[in-house]
């Protein structure tokens, strides 16, 4: 009866799985309409030939809610099923339909949703997957709704999730996605999911001759390549990202189907990238060639061509014979100015009747707003007023503007936008009104120095963050109306004979409506540990008098601040004109290192120093020579001896920027000794521990720093605690040699332990400590009991006792006879019982017993009680 029936099931199973074959491929789109209120999209690409064909979909909102998506596209008409539906899909070729359902729903609250679709029908065959026409179809799309990042839009897939491929050669797939907020895409793989979104048992990425990879950032799937005809299924997972965080993604499902075919490719050629500033066309022309003389098919797809402000075109050439070429064009406008560039995905298709195989290439494009125009710098008297005209673009939000202290010689690229911290400029200000189109720079209140040119830039800020191009520069300097201090120079180093070359540059743009003169410098001075603390201590009269030396200092221990006020001298007429910047002598520090000597210095002048010169004078040496260049106060010698002094100064190069004072301005730091040491502790040692069970010891070894780090290594402390977080730490010995890097600790009662080894050099500086590594009492087999032994006299197997074990402290082992009697009870983690009665010391008989034996075990977190029950069986 059985036999018979067989068939007809088998039939029967068959009818529904032809019934069934439905689902292929598929995502999940949204859209913001307002507020917690969304528009969702489903795309599912279908066996058009499928009874169960949908009308409908049911969607699960990720809020508890679900709703019934009516199909959108498509005429009216009936499913192969025979249902009457009012749009039936479009029906891409004889087995393939389109199905687009469409829905709102408005979310409860801010939060996270899993938004979801399940199709009980996938299509038969699909070879990665088993059994495929069993298996429920599932996508997923995430949406963040987050009130402080703003509203989301998901990104749009603009490739179709089908294609083709043949064996043996290079599968390339691109979903087109283009994000409408400008938000940063990723790219990841994931298992295809079925029932209740669970990933399917037994799905495989499809199998490769080489790879199959996803690139994360670009998007482009390559398969190379496939080795089977057939009908394979991949998901992936678009993860969208703002300012750092993620706000939702997208999982695409699709399709590729494989055939075996001597057809090749066709082969597309255009720019990779490229930029577009608001204003000026793009242009630019795409090829596509086939080895094979089809006829090409050759479209575009991305953000630009479905813009609805100033989208771009692509003439759609008619197909022809062996190569095509169309021309694509954009004239952005300022609402399609972002931070992420736009990508424009190129597609070239033959058509060969059997497969249609392609080439993708994609186009990044960024677009840049125009730079803001007619910067003018005007000069005040101790600031620089900044205007410029608005923007050509109404959504720049704010401006940026940079400065830097001298001409730069900028000229922004073509794709440069902003200004690129290589160039030396500093952001000062940021204008967040974007109707202000004027600035003072008085430096923060504290005035602009004199003798500094001043360069600016302006850039505009879009929605995004997007910067336009860099304005044009202008520069601007004071006028040279105060003297302008260019020396503070120690000229010789001494504790009370110590002097300072101080100099300075005289006014050249005076007024002398305002000041007739004569003129007068009053030189201030104030120490190093009180700088506000300036006293006169010398009076020029004469406007050509630049020059003082101060004498008579202590110049080795102390540095001096220095400024020089200028008055109008004329009689009965003396009064405050004004004062310079202050300057201070340089200061040279020397920090002791091992073999070495650290030497900083202050930079505190009003000048730009570009360069320091440092002057060593060597153990035994009259002179200093120069032994390096440093560009920042800092400069390390190294390769000295210890112990030996060295006496060093260092010589600032600088100038002022102001094209009129065109003199290079040299000053001396004070004269300084030092004395290396080896205050330097060695790098720590590698520690590597083994555990001999047989001995019940663990062995260190641990790397000799001299090798890699270090030249006088000495010897090593070991270290050791019993427990994991254990605070007493044991110096457990030592070693006298720093060729000595082993150690066995042994004559245990537990392996469990943890070990550090500390190495000391020559002068017992300490290094630290080395990777601590812990020992677990797993390391060697745990303590077990045997389930038999026959204690009869033949010297062999007479005694009950545990196999080899360590780190126990003690049991309880108490051995019952099948009345429950106690015969054998001991605390001796070795037991060694000889099969007598404990009460009577008479010989138990033969036959089966049953312990429970409490083990106390020595762990790295102290003490642990495990308990083994079993029996034991006696044979004589």
């Amino acid at each position: 009866m059985f036999r018979r029936l067989l068939p007809i099931v088998m039939i029967m199973m068959l009818h529904f799985a032809v019934q069934a074959t439905h689902e292929r491929a598929g995502e999940i789109t949204y859209k913001h309409i307002k507020d917690l209120t969304y528009k969702v999209t489903i795309t599912t690409y279908t066996f058009a030939p499928s009874p169960a064909d949908r009308c409908e979909l049911e969607i699960e909102w990720g809020d508890g809610e679900s709703s019934i998506l009516p199909r959108t596209n498509g005429p009216p008409g009936n499913t192969p099923g025979g249902q009457f539906c009012e749009h039936t899909g479009e029906l891409l070729s004889t087995d393939m339909r389109k199905n687009i359902y469409e829905g709102t729903h408005t979310f409860p609250a801010p939060g996270t949703y899993t938004i979801s679709m399940e199709d009980p029908n996938r299509n038969a065959g699909i070879l990665n997957i088993p059994n495929s026409v069993y298996v429920p179809f599932y996508i997923e799309s995430e949406l963040v709704i987050n009130p402080f990042l703003g509203p989301n839009n998901s990104p749009d897939l603009l490739i179709p999730p089908i294609d083709q491929a043949c064996v043996d050669e290079l599968f390339l797939h691109n979903p087109g996605a283009y994000d409408p907020d400008g938000d940063s895409l990723s790219f990841e793989f994931i298992d295809c999911k079925g029932s209740d979104g669970q990933p399917i048992p037994g799905y495989t990425l499809p199998p490769a001759s080489n790879e199959f990879t996803l690139d994360s950032v670009t998007g482009n799937l390559f398969w190379d390549a496939p080795t089977m005809q057939g009908e394979y299924n991949v998901a992936f997972r678009i993860v969208e990202w703002r300012d750092g965080t993620k706000i939702g993604s997208v999982t695409r499902d699709m399709q590729i189907q494989v055939s075996s075919c001597d057809n090749n490719a066709p082969e597309l050629t255009t720019i990779t990238d490229t930029c577009v500033r608001v204003g000026d066309t793009l242009r630019f022309d795409v090829t596509a060639f086939d080895p094979d003389t089809n006829r090409v098919e050759l479209t575009a797809a991305g953000g630009p061509l479905v813009l609805e402000d100033n989208p771009a075109q692509f003439e759609q050439p008619i197909d022809s014979i062996g190569q095509v070429t169309s021309t694509f064009t954009w004239a952005p406008g300022c609402s399609n100015v972002r931070n992420r560039a736009y990508q424009v995905f190129f597609k070239a298709k033959d058509q060969e009747n059997m497969v249609n195989l392609i080439d993708l290439h994609t186009t990044t494009i960024r677009v840049i707003g125009p730079p803001p125009e007619n910067l003018v710098a005007v000069t005040e008297a101790n600031s620089i007023q900044l205007s410029w005209d608005q923007s050509d673009c109404p959504n720049v939000r704010k401006y940026r503007i940079y400065r830097k202290n001298d001409v730069s010689g900028f000229e922004p690229g073509y794709c440069q936008k902003g200004i690129p911290p290589a160039e030396g400029f500093q952001m000062i200000k940021v204008i967040e009104d974007p109707d202000v189109t004027s600035f003072i720079d008085d430096n923060n209140g504290n005035g602009l120095v004199r003798g500094i040119q001043y360069c600016y830039r302006i850039t505009g800020v879009f929605p995004d963050g997007a910067e336009s191009y860099a304005s044009q520069e202008v520069c601007a300097h004071l006028d040279r109306d105060l003297p302008i201090i260019t020396n503070a120079s120690v000229r010789n180093t001494h504790p009370q004979n110590g002097s300072v070359y101080v100099a300075w540059s005289k006014p050249d743009e005076l007024n002398y409506e305002q000041t007739p003169g004569p003129f007068q410098y009053r030189l201030l001075r104030a120490p190093d540990d009180d700088p506000g603390n300036f006293t006169r201590i010398a009076t020029l009269d004469g406007i050509n008098d630049t020059i003082y030396i101060d004498t008579n200092l202590n110049t080795r221990d102390k540095s001096y601040y220095y400024q020089v006020d200028f008055y109008n001298n004329t009689p009965g007429n003396v009064f405050f004109i004004g004062t310079s910047e202050v300057a201070r002598s340089t200061w040279l520090e020397i920090a002791s290192g091992d073999n070495e000597l650290n030497l900083s210095w202050t930079n505190e002048v009003p000048w730009v120093n570009e360069s320091f010169v440092i002057y060593r004078q060597d153990p035994g040496s009259a002179t200093f020579d120069s032994v390096g260049i440093a560009y920042e106060p800092a400069y390390k010698d190294s390769g000295l001896m210890n112990r030996q002094e060295y006496c060093y100064k260092a010589k600032a190069v600088g100038n002022y920027t102001d094209p009129a004072i065109n003199r290079t301005l040299t000053n001396n730091s004070q004269e300084k000794c030092g004395v290396p040491l080896d205050n330097e502790p060695p790098c720590p040692p590698e520690l590597t521990v083994t555990t001999n069970c047989e001995f019940v010891e663990n062995v260190l070894t641990w790397t000799n720093p001299n090798n890699y780090c270090a030249d006088d290594v000495m010897k090593y402390h070991i270290f050791y605690r019993s427990t994991e977080d254990s605070d007493m730490i044991v110096p457990l010995d030592s070693t006298l040699s720093a060729t000595e890097t082993s150690y066995t600790h042994g004559n245990l009662e537990s392996i469990s332990g943890c070990y550090y080894v500390i190495a000391l050099d020559s002068v017992n500086n300490a290094s630290e400590p080395s990777n601590t590594v812990c020992v677990s009492i797993d390391s060697c087999s745990v303590y077990r009991l045997p389930n038999a032994f026959t204690p009869n006299g033949d010297q062999h197997n007479d005694y009950f006792k545990p196999f080899p074990y360590t780190s126990v402290d003690r049991i309880d082992l108490r051995i019952f006879n099948r009345w429950g009697q106690v015969v054998y009870k001991t605390t001796n983690p070795d037991i060694n019982w000889d099969g007598k009665n404990q009460n009577t010391n008479n010989d138990v008989s033969d036959g089966t017993y049953f312990y429970i034996c409490d083990v106390y075990e020595i762990t790295l977190q102290g003490q642990r009680k495990r308990t083994l029950q079993g029996s034991i069986t006696i044979i004589r």
